[in-house]
């Protein structure tokens, strides 16, 4: 992978991040993304599934302000992005996914309506609210049923997530 090639791919997870596209990940992106997930699934916030996504999400935004949140400010810029986190996420990304797992496991029991696991449809809704464009979603949503059970577990979104947050550096 050339370097513009990578930079492109650590701009689009940065913006993936930026739900506002303030420029900065902070807490409200996490926040908004909990929002929007509970919204497309009508699931009440103060409910114990809603309280689950939102907690999950704080925990989420703590672990990535804690490893690129290098001036303290309570948001991470482009640049602490690229330089911390898009390392940590290339030199370990298994480790970042588990960072994400609070989260993503609260958004799989939101979008699962049977108890069952979530359908590729209800994730790709999910992945939908969160940015990815309508084009996209249904496929790779599809893509993460890698047992093709018709149901994706937790284990299936945390391996692609580390596998979608694991660029290769240019000279890999």
């Amino acid at each position: 992978m050339d370097s513009a090639e990578y930079e492109r791919k650590i701009a689009a997870r940065f913006a993936t991040f930026d739900q506002d596209g303030s420029g900065y990940i902070d807490r409200e992106d996490f926040s908004t993304a909990a929002k929007a997930v509970l919204a497309e699934f009508a699931v009440a916030a103060r409910s114990d599934r809603g309280q689950a996504v939102f907690a999950g999400a704080e925990a989420f935004w703590q672990g990535m302000a804690g490893i690129a949140d290098v001036d303290g400010d309570q948001r991470v810029s482009r640049e602490e992005f690229v330089t911390g986190a898009a390392k940590r996420l290339r030199d370990n990304p298994h480790r970042f996914a588990e960072i994400a797992r609070p989260f993503l496991r609260a958004v799989i029991a939101a979008a699962d309506s049977d108890g069952l696991g979530a359908t590729p449809e209800a994730t790709a809704r999910v992945l939908r609210v969160l940015g990815t464009p309508e084009e996209l979603a249904a496929p790779v949503a599809a893509a993460l049923d890698e047992d093709g059970d018709g149901r994706i577990t937790e284990d299936e979104i945390l391996a692609a997530f580390a596998g979608y947050c694991g660029v290769a550096a240019p000279d890999a």
